[in-house]
Order: structure tokens, then sequence, then C-alpha cells
């Protein structure tokens, strides 16, 4: 047993960065996961190891198709399974050994095992208790499920199950296009395997730009990818390794089947609270299973806080990484403060997509007045030196002030550009402040530029 300032539940994004900035504020500080390993979901079977299988199935791609343009001539590589999975692998424990290490160098004291909260003031770690003035629900989430669709990770996989195929499915049906299933979807399609994603909705990637989602589905496809849109799985039957998917189209009602190799459930997440001892302490949650907080991370019991995938709202580890930070800030007495407005989101397929601030038609919702300024990356030098050319850059501006609203990019390194819109809304700037910046050249940046330039007088290179 010991006695701490904060104890963190949860290891995850959320919980690891609020551990160590409670620690460089110096508050005594442990957090509590029962993983077996730090980093949460992020780091062992979510955003790090995927991007890790998305950057090899790039590789492979680029030098299937484009390695002969260049003159890079030799026999195309083959796949190996278990070599790449030794990969990711090598990634994951990189990455988890480093934030050990961190807790080390700030002091943060790592107690393995599950948590729950079992009086005022207490946490139970595996049945031995600490007493802390704070604690932080920071368990993160779940795979959702999905009536009629039992995941067995064999046949009917989830995420995790996806991150660790030692073969190539010859067909993979993925329920849900949302950034889990088109990320995943593109690892194996470019690795061979027939894809194809079921959507209940009419689009791709719901809350986004409307373009963004037309323009990211037609390239899909070009990829090789089947959609089948409006569609209602109703069921999935496996049996003998072959799962057969049962959906209705919501045009007519009309039902229909697929068969696959394996399939992937990713129609989204849901909060992880199993175990954590919320209904004992009278901690309030939503009908959605969230734990409900004020606008300071508070719940409706004292001196207990909440963050990250577990409260309202995206469910992104930097969205939880800021909450951790804030959390720890007002803890120790700060101002801790998140701008929900400008919380970028990103879908690492390719070409990649990345957003910020408001989409068109919530500006049209809102009846504000904004104007337009896009350039195609068809426009871009280095973009085309690299097979990039496909997407755009759009920003939207405030109409008489001119100030950035929101900006939606397709394109090469979408996700690195966003963070200069980023910082502009930040600060508040308007379209003409970055339309005057200088930009190196030749960079993908310079379709940030010229998008800006597009909301005033007029792209140069459009």
């Amino acid at each position: 047993m010991a006695d701490y300032d904060v104890i963190i539940i949860g290891g995850g994004p959320g919980g690891y960065v609020c551990a160590i900035r409670c620690a460089q504020l110096g508050l005594k500080t442990a957090c509590v996961e029962g993983r077996g390993a730090l980093g949460g979901t992020c780091l062992n079977v979510g955003c790090i190891p995927s991007k890790a299988l998305l950057h090899a199935s790039h590789s492979y791609h680029e030098a299937h198709t484009n390695f002969e343009k260049m003159g890079l001539m030799g026999g195309a590589p083959s796949v190996d399974m278990g070599k790449m999975m030794d990969y990711k692998q090598s990634v994951i424990d990189a990455n988890v050994n480093g934030i050990e290490f961190l807790f080390k160098k700030n002091k943060v004291d790592y107690l393995r095992g599950w948590g729950k909260i079992s009086g005022k003031g207490e946490v139970s770690v595996d049945g031995e208790v600490h007493k802390a003035k704070s604690i932080v629900i920071a368990t993160g989430s779940e795979v959702a499920p999905l009536k009629g669709v039992e995941v067995d990770q064999d046949t009917v996989i989830d995420s995790t199950g996806a991150l660790a195929l030692t073969e190539v499915p010859k067909r993979l049906v993925v329920i849900g296009a949302g950034v889990i299933g088109l990320e995943m979807g593109s690892v194996y399609a470019r690795l061979g395997a027939e894809v194809t994603v079921v959507e209940f909705l009419d689009h791709v990637t719901p809350g986004m730009d409307a373009e963004i989602q037309k323009t990211l589905l037609r390239s899909l496809k070009k990829q090789g990818i089947k959609f089948i849109l409006k569609a209602a799985v109703q069921s999935v039957e496996a049996k003998d390794g072959v799962a057969t998917v049962h959906y209705k189209l919501r045009k007519d009602d009309s039902e229909a089947t697929l068969e696959a190799d394996k399939v992937l459930l990713a129609t989204g997440r849901k909060p992880f609270t199993d175990g954590l001892g919320l209904e004992g302490m009278g901690i309030k949650t939503s009908q959605r299973g969230q734990v409900e907080t004020d606008g300071h991370w508070r719940t409706n019991v004292d001196g207990i806080y909440a963050l990250g995938d577990v409260i309202d709202g995206p469910m992104l580890a930097h969205k939880a990484e800021d909450e951790g930070m804030a959390v720890a800030e007002s803890i120790a007495g700060q101002a801790g403060h998140v701008n929900y407005g400008v919380i970028p989101g990103v879908i690492y397929t390719t070409p990649e997509v990345a957003s910020v601030g408001k989409t068109e038609a919530q500006l049209k919702e809102e009846g504000r007045a904004y104007k337009v300024g896009k350039f195609s990356f068809m426009g871009n030098g280095r973009a085309k030196a690299v097979f990039g050319s496909e997407g755009f850059v759009k920003i939207l501006a405030d109409k008489d002030t001119d100030r950035i609203l929101g900006c939606h990019l397709m394109g090469p390194m979408a996700g690195e550009l966003i963070h200069e819109i980023c910082v502009a809304m930040e600060f508040g700037a308007s379209a003409e402040d970055i339309a005057r910046t200088c930009h190196a050249h030749p960079t993908f940046s310079e379709a940030v530029r010229e998008a800006a330039l597009a909301c005033g007088d007029g792209a140069i290179h459009a």
C-alpha cells in the first residue's frame, strides 16, 4: 500500500501522458495498467502497429507499381507475413519500452495489474489498496459489438486480430468504412487480398468533408477495393474456415450474401469500464456508457476525473493526450485547457486524408458565410515527382474576416500538412496569413499555401 497525490487508471496515451505531466508538476504519481504493457490500445494493438503494416504494405505496393517507372529494376519482392509481424512487434516494443523509461525518468510509479476504485480516494490493484488525493479514469475503449456478428479472432476478427494475421487472406470482407476499416482494408488489398467493404451509410469516413468522402472512395476503388454501400449486415456465419456475411440493401430491403476467408468487424469502439467500480462509487455514465464529466474533466464524485475515449468526444489518441496534460494541470492548480475546435483527424490510407475544424456542411447548418480556397496536388511539383498528385487541399475561411474555419486535405503527407493549419487556427490566423508566408520549394506544403491564395485573388499554379 502506498499514498499518492494522483493515481491514473490506464496507461494509454491519455493515462501515461497525464501521469508524466503530473510528476513534472511535482505530484507524487502512480499509473495502473493491467495489459502487461504501457501504451494502451494505441501503441499495442492500434495506431502504432497499424502504421507499421501500412508502411510495409505501401512499400510492397510501390515496389510492384512504381519502382520500374523510376528505373529501379529487379525482381518484385514477395510477402513474408512472419517477418512483417516481427517488424511490427519490434516497433511496438520500442515504443512501449520508451514509455517505461519515461516513467522511471519522471519518477512515476508503474502499478502492474487491473485497477478498481474501491472507495473514496482508494484504488485497488489486484487486491492491493493504494490511496490518492485525486484519481483519474483513463481506461480507453474496446471494440463495439455488432448484433449477429461474433468475433472469434479466427475467421471473424476485430482490429486486434487484423494486426496479427499469419497469412494474407484471399478474400477479406470489412464491415464498416470508417478509419479502421479503410486502413486495414488498404493493408491487405496492397498485399494481394480481394477486399470488399460493407458500409451501412451511403458514404465512407462518416463525419468528414463530403468532397473528401467522394474523392477517397473513388481512389480506393481504383486501388481495387470493392464497396457495398447502404448495406446493413444482419449476421456472419463461420464454418470450416469460411465466413458468410448476410446483409440487406437499404434501398429495397433485398437480402444478399458474401463469402470470405476473413471478416473484419470495424464498426467502432465503446468506452471500456468493466470492473472499474463506477456503480459502487455512484459515478454517472451516459446511455452510451461514457463517464460524464464537467468542463474540467471532473466526474460527479469529488476527486475523481476522467479523460480520453472513456468520456465524450472523438476517440483519438492525441485528444486523450491533450486532456491528459490538461487534467494534470488542473489537479496541480493550474488552468488546464483543450481547444476541441482544433483537434485534427487523419486517415493513413494512400493518399492520406486529414481534416481540422468545420466542414462545409457544418458551416451551412450554422448559417455562417464562408469562402473556399482549393488547390489540387496535380499542380504541385513535389507531388508529381513521387506519384502523389491525387487529391487536394481545401481551406474554409470566414467570408468577411478571412479567419480560417477548417481545412480538409487528401494527398501525400496530409497527416503532417494539416498541422500548419492547426497552428494557424490556434492563433486565429487568416487565410491571407498562410498565403503570405514563404513556403520552401519544392514541398507538398506549397499546396496548402496555394489553397490559401485561392481564398483571395487566386492560386498561382492552378
